[in-house]
């Protein structure tokens, strides 16, 4: 958790039950005017619904081939590994949201709409980042320097940041398009919010909130 004048980023693990907890206690403690959460409506409605995902076969025409399938791949190694830790991709999220409702809190969405991302995901990712990615799926399992921590907890700073690194390197457009174009979209959402709240919450993922709070920061000084 981190704060920065008026607004307080609460950095998660999609699949760690710490972030469940940590997300309810610190929203109850608090009580905030408003709770802005890094999804969009469709994503929002998708986790309420328990549906298995707002990307269908029809939306190829919409957002591309690599997008859907990208997609689709992120989806199951999420629910796969938050299968081995008792919880499903988003528990936080629904969590945050529940309890926001339960004091009348208000919700802001503050992520790009994910049919623009998977989109510009589309576009943006180059057959060498494709052809790796697929080469550490099947050599993954046979790696011995392997990044360890614990699942049901949020990874240190330290590890999250060798983490980004290893994805920047590696997948540069993959980068951009989901951590960079999105820490920026996010960046310009909270300020605005921190603007117009006196206190707020947000909830994103943990490597989002370093980029956003700098990205926030800048954002003020050009103002």
């Amino acid at each position: 958790m981190k704060i920065y004048q008026n607004l307080t980023i609460i950095g998660t693990s999609h699949i760690a039950k710490e972030s469940i907890k940590e997300v309810k206690e610190v929203i109850s403690r608090e009580i905030p005017e408003i709770v802005a959460l890094e999804l969009d409506r469709n994503r929002l409605f998708s986790l309420l619904s328990k549906e298995k995902g707002t990307i269908k076969l029809k939306d190829i025409r919409k957002i591309g081939v690599k997008g859907y399938f990208f997609a689709k791949i992120g989806h199951w190694v999420e629910h796969k590994v938050g299968s081995m830790v008792g919880t499903k991709p988003g528990d936080e999220m629904i969590t945050a949201f529940e309890t926001a409702k339960k004091f009348n809190i208000k919700i802001a969405l503050i992520d790009q709409k994910i049919e623009i991302t998977l989109k510009k995901l589309s576009k943006e990712i180059t057959w060498k980042e494709k052809l790796t990615f697929v080469y550490e799926l099947i050599k993954s399992p046979f790696q011995k320097n392997k990044i360890s921590f614990n699942l049901n907890t949020v990874p240190d700073e330290k590890i999250i940041k060798e983490l980004l690194e290893q994805v920047k390197e590696k997948y540069p457009n993959v980068y951009k398009v989901l951590v960079e174009e999105r820490n920026s979209y996010m960046a310009k959402r909270l300020n605005r919010l921190m603007q117009d709240y006196r206190s707020v919450i947000a909830i994103v993922g943990a490597g989002h909130v370093s980029d956003i709070i700098e990205e926030i920061k800048c954002l003020q000084k050009k103002s």
